[in-house]
């Protein structure tokens, strides 16, 4: 995955949906527009629906990744308000 310049970053393996996209919403209402979020996501509906609903919002998706302890590592770009 390329490398980016990360702003902010959150952890939602601790959380179940919809909470997971509530949080990243929420971290991302917190930056600025380009700004980069990197967020830690658990396998199963939460890599499936948090990358899905942020792409419906219009934010980009840059990189998806799985970790070594089975977690994913989604890098999204905050567009717009």
């Amino acid at each position: 995955m390329a490398e980016y310049n990360i702003t902010d970053s959150v952890d939602i393996t601790d959380v179940n949906c919809p909470i997971t996209f509530v949080k990243t919403k929420v971290a991302l209402d917190e930056l600025d527009d380009g700004d980069i979020l990197a967020i830690r996501l658990n396998d199963g509906e939460p890599v499936q629906n948090v990358p899905r609903s942020l792409k419906e919002e219009g934010h980009k998706v840059l990189g998806l990744t799985q970790n070594e302890d089975g977690t994913y590592r989604l890098i999204v770009q905050k567009v717009g308000d």
